[in-house]
């Protein structure tokens, strides 16, 4: 049983409507919210059920009706003061929250059943959660309040999500009044006493160390060390408290602190399990929301001596999650603790590992407390989840080159049984992979094959895949290279091809692949990738690369205009390119990217393009560059294609799984994107997308909701062309995009 003193989040006031009741139950993730009267009484309850069934009851569904006419008045409850075993005894299967009442029914508490998720300020502390860095300045301020200012900003640059403080009232504390002078302490107190005596800030210092965490966007929190402090604190309204190692055994302190409803951070050095197992049973019975820092209370302790596979016993103890404490050299293992299982990280942060003070030894700078920031976030990044595996985006690309696919070895009619000697094994990927050799094998085919064909999914279907002419109200056409734009327009009534260009292509005489002018358009989608692993940037602050750059960018403009000798129609062709502004380790900061636009502008005016239009492609965050992973800092925001695109009269090439991909990565809104960029789009690919990498998918595999999408491109991009760019699509003669032309032609 855990006790939420912060009940905001449950409560709704009776008068409000039910579609606020509802809203608050979708923000709270608990599916329950508790109604109460303007004075605060409580006056009932609504859950997702109740919602329910007053729907399938209802006749006439007002969802600005007061949430008082739905609310269940028959509701359990109890008294603030009741005993713990007496509350904990109405819990049942149907009974999970129960709400705690003062004598005068007013709602004070909420008792709830299950997980022991902890609330901290803005921080869920849970499995699913980010992790929550907290920066240790405790007295590493040396009683300077401008040090104190100092570290709070530092640590904000460095990434920390919360700043930490201690606080001692000396006259309580010691028993000699905290005399730093009494000759009759032992030296390790005498060197204490010492320091604390000259490094105290005052309350009222340190409350204004509280009030600029707050102003700089991180939460503040302190760790009382006496009684005295204790009240000192909650007459702040701090959010939560940090129990010291020094005080797990210290039962009046936690019981002072269980009183205060707040979430507890209390760390586990210096105690033995017993006495770890003790403090649980306490704060459990006293129904405290807390989180159980593993700690090893040496300043620095010996790296044999941290112990962090503790953490899964510490969370089997705890019943709820867990944390580290860390007091070692450096901040590889407090990036190792999250990944065994460590919600919350605390070190200890300083701007001079100099400083008088044993605390400072055992800090991190700033500069090092940014790198383990980092390297939490991308350990989190790496967990996934549990769920069943598939390939990622790259893999799916390495596996295409490196993997091996079953191939025709001999003639094969349609309707033929396929027996296991008309079937081999070789590489490229690009097909059935070799263990479903037994899948295949016995099958009738259902196509005409030629030795060297490789076999593909449908093959395992009772019917292949057609195609057949297709009907838009917007042109469209198809991806098609020089060795296969005949085979696949021979089997559709595209408007126009785009070739994908590789830089070989560059190369080639095309003659050897023309013989007469074509009745379709022309658009080029120019390489990525040119000779000797150069790939496009034309924003390089390199300047040999950048000329590079425009000098291949060069070559793609003349075989453009080379091609449309044999498409007379299309008078100004589009290129498509990718202008590069990717980064390797990171985003680049905003500020850098007007910049990089301008170096844009400045390559594309060296290029000769008459007769032909330049369009850069929207760009997904993280974009794969050949089985690997990068970061895209360019054509990836609305406001800055918008921007570009008006000050130097360009359009753009939209691709919607490339902005899908950035809209959940951001938080954007797909149809906001479009409404933005679509007046400036010269042309679309549509293919489907998932995740904020996962891009290139078959139309309806992925998130994209297709009918809003073709709504907005109506809407500002009516007569704009496309096509459908499903990732290997090509493949059995074009297999992936007669699927999703057939899929699309519902909304398009």
């Amino acid at each position: 049983m855990q006790i939420d003193r912060n009940i905001q989040r449950f409560i709704v006031f009776a008068e409000d409507s039910i579609q606020d009741a509802l809203r608050k139950i979708s923000q709270n993730k608990s599916r329950i919210v508790f109604t109460v009267t303007a004075s605060g009484h409580l006056e009932g309850v609504v859950t997702d059920g109740d919602f329910r069934r007053w729907v399938v009851a209802c006749d006439d569904i007002d969802l600005d009706r007061s949430v008082s006419a739905i609310s269940n008045k028959e509701l359990v409850t109890a008294r603030i003061s009741d005993p713990m075993d007496k509350i904990r005894a109405l819990f049942s299967e149907r009974v999970q929250y129960i709400p705690l009442l003062d004598a005068q029914g007013h709602l004070l508490a909420v008792a709830r059943q299950g997980g022991r998720d902890v609330e901290i300020g803005p921080f869920q502390i849970n499995d699913q959660a980010p992790t929550m860095v907290i920066a240790e300045i405790g007295n590493n301020h040396n009683g300077s309040m401008d040090l104190a200012i100092r570290l709070i900003d530092e640590a904000v640059g460095a990434g920390a999500d919360c700043i930490k403080f201690q606080m001692r009232d000396m006259s309580t504390l010691y028993r000699n009044n905290g005399n730093a002078a009494d000759a009759s302490e032992d030296l390790g107190s005498q060197y204490v006493l010492d320091l604390l005596s000259r490094f105290n800030l005052s309350q009222e210092q340190m409350f204004t160390c509280f009030d600029h965490c707050k102003k700089r966007g991180v939460l503040p929190l302190c760790t009382p060390w006496d009684l005295e402090s204790v009240r000192a604190l909650e007459q702040y309204g701090i959010a939560g408290y940090k129990v010291a190692s020094a005080d797990l055994t210290n039962h009046d302190l936690l019981k002072a602190l269980a009183a205060t409803g707040k979430p507890l951070l209390v760390s586990t050095g210096m105690s033995e399990e017993a006495e770890i197992v003790e403090a649980v049973q306490l704060l459990r019975g006293l129904g405290a929301p807390f989180v159980l820092l593993h700690c090893c209370s040496t300043y620095p302790p010996p790296f044999k001596d941290i112990n962090l596979r503790y953490l899964q016993r510490l969370k089997e103890i705890s019943g709820g999650p867990v944390g580290y404490s860390g007091h070692e050299r450096g901040y590889y293992v407090a990036i190792a603790a999250v990944a065994q299982g460590a919600r919350v990280i605390e070190k200890h942060f300083t701007l001079d590992r100099a400083m008088e003070g044993n605390d400072h030894k055992v800090s991190l700078l700033p500069a090092e407390f940014a790198a383990m920031v980092q390297g939490i976030r991308e350990v989190e990044e790496s967990f996934g989840s549990d769920q069943r595996r598939r390939l990622t985006q790259g893999e799916m690309m390495n596996r295409e080159v490196l993997a091996k696919s079953l191939m025709a070895t001999t003639a094969i009619a349609e309707g033929a049984v396929i027996d296991d000697a008309m079937v081999g094994v070789v590489s490229p990927g690009k097909g059935l992979q070799p263990n479903m050799r037994g899948h295949l094998v016995g099958r009738r085919a259902n196509r005409a094959m030629k030795p060297g064909d490789f076999f593909f999914p449908s093959d395992l279907q009772a019917a292949a895949v057609m195609a057949r002419d297709f009907r838009y109200r917007r042109p469209w056409g198809l991806p098609v290279r020089f060795h296969d734009w005949r085979r696949i327009l021979e089997r559709s009534n595209p408007d126009f091809l785009e070739y994908h260009l590789s830089y070989k292509d560059l190369e080639l005489d095309l003659g050897a692949f023309f013989t007469e002018p074509l009745d379709v358009g022309l658009v080029v989608h120019a390489p990525e990738l040119f000779g000797g692993d150069h790939v496009v940037d034309l924003c390089s602050s390199d300047a040999a690369y950048r000329a590079r750059s425009i000098a291949e960018m060069q070559r793609v403009v003349d075989i453009t205009r080379a091609l449309k000798r044999w498409h007379p129609n299309t008078a100004r062709p589009v290129i498509i390119t990718n202008v590069g502004g990717f980064s390797e380790h990171t985003f680049l900061p905003p500020a850098e990217r007007p910049r990089l636009y301008d170096l844009v502008r400045d390559s594309l005016s060296k290029v000769d393009a008459a007769g032909v239009e330049i369009i850069p492609q929207t760009m997904p965050p993280f974009p794969w560059h050949f089985g690997g992973q990068r970061y895209h800092n360019l054509f990836v925001s609305a406001d800055e294609i918008l921007a570009f695109c008006r000050s130097g009269g360009m359009r753009v090439c939209l691709d919607v799984s490339h902005s899908k991909l950035a809209c959940n990565h951001f938080g954007w809104s797909m149809v906001e994107f479009v409404d933005k960029v679509g007046p400036f789009t010269a042309h679309l690919h549509l293919v489907d997308a998932r995740g904020v990498d996962d891009e290139g998918l078959q139309i309806g595999d992925g998130e994209i909701d297709f009918g809003a999408l073709a709504q907005a491109l109506d809407r500002t991009a009516p007569q704009v062309g496309f096509i459908p760019e499903i990732w290997q699509g090509h493949k059995n003669d074009g297999e992936g995009f007669w699927v999703a032309l057939d899929r699309l032609e519902a909304w398009f």
